[in-house]
């Protein structure tokens, strides 16, 4: 049983950077669709206000360490004076509290100067992952805020997934077919007929969408040269089940009625009846009949509207429109 459906391919990874700090553009480093590796540098914002703060936080701990090496200094000359009866226990612990204050000081802005150095290395944006990097938006002397202004948009499109919703009367077989492993998928683009894409479908969805009857699955593929774009319609094809013995007829024969599916059947008099279907797949403009007809019946392919029960038919020569058509069984 092949299933056929329209599906939409998809990054693997998708990010639009932002800046973590406010600032300015100095630099665009990327170009519109350049594929970039990642770590590679796309923006770099005007970092002098930044350079500025590493230097005043450099400058403090500086102040600090050396007041911690003065308050170090104090407390061995202090320890030596109560060894000699010189001075109290209580002095000895007020220095040693200073000691301890400053050494705790020097770690807050410590703390602080490498804060500045982070926000310092923030005005360098990079990208997350290789990919293909989108349209620019943003350019030299743009104002740019934290978590806000969107820098750039880079989508990893190798390996690509493909999405696409299969009707959920299909879910059982999906489910066992998963089960086994990954299910072979074939996809191609629309009207091509070129060689298409070979995926695996490893992704089915925890819920039924109530709206539509269908569930949400996803294949992954390779994508060597970025030939599918994120976005692109394509046809996605996948193999349920195999059949054997079932009834194909031409997908003309097929009609919709009130109470479902339907087809007019020739009967040995040369009238028509009609037959109530269970239809299992279509494919190639061949459908698989579960019930409803069998193997070497003639049904009819053209003229339905004009027919009624136990209308008379005749099929016409060759070369025209043949009104009725033998049922084969697909092995």
């Amino acid at each position: 049983m092949l299933l056929n459906v329209v599906g939409r391919a998809e990054a693997y990874e998708g990010v639009t950077v932002k800046s973590r700090v406010d600032g300015q553009v100095l630099a665009v480093n990327y170009t519109e669709g350049q594929a970039v590796r990642q770590g590679d540098v796309l923006l770099r914002l005007d970092p002098a206000d930044f350079n500025a703060k590493v230097a005043q936080a450099e400058a403090v701990v500086a102040k600090d360490q050396a007041q911690l090496a003065k308050a170090r200094a104090d407390l061995e000359r202090y320890q030596d004076l109560k060894a000699r009866g010189f001075v109290s226990d209580e002095k000895v612990n007020e220095v040693r509290t200073n000691e301890a204050a400053a050494a705790a000081t020097l770690k807050a802005d410590q703390a602080a100067l490498e804060l500045a150095r982070l926000q310092q290395s923030y005005t360098t944006v990079r990208a997350p992952f290789s990919g293909i990097v989108g349209a620019r938006l943003v350019f030299p002397g743009s104002t740019v805020k934290i978590n806000d202004t969107a820098l750039a948009v880079v989508n990893r499109v190798d390996p690509l997934y493909v999405s696409f919703a299969v009707p959920e009367r299909h879910l059982q077989r999906l489910r066992q077919a998963v089960s086994k492993g990954p299910m072979p998928v074939q996809i191609a683009l629309p009207g091509s007929k070129e060689a298409g894409f070979e995926g695996k479908a490893k992704f089915i969805d925890n819920a039924v969408d109530a709206t539509t009857g269908t569930i949400q699955m996803k294949a992954l593929l390779d994508n060597k040269g970025a030939r599918l774009t994120p976005g692109q319609f394509l046809n996605v094809s996948m193999v349920l089940d195999q059949m054997s013995d079932s009834v194909l007829v031409p997908n003309e024969a097929v009609q919709q009625g009130a109470d479902g599916n339907f087809l007019y059947a020739v009967k040995a008099d040369d009238t028509v009846e009609i037959r109530k279907l269970e239809i299992i797949a279509s494919h190639q403009g061949m459908t698989a009949i579960g019930k409803g007809v069998a193997v070497g019946e003639t049904v009819v392919t053209d003229g339905q509207l004009r027919l009624t029960p136990g209308a008379t038919v005749k099929a016409k020569p060759a070369g025209g429109a043949a009104p009725a058509s033998p049922a084969a069984a697909a092995k």
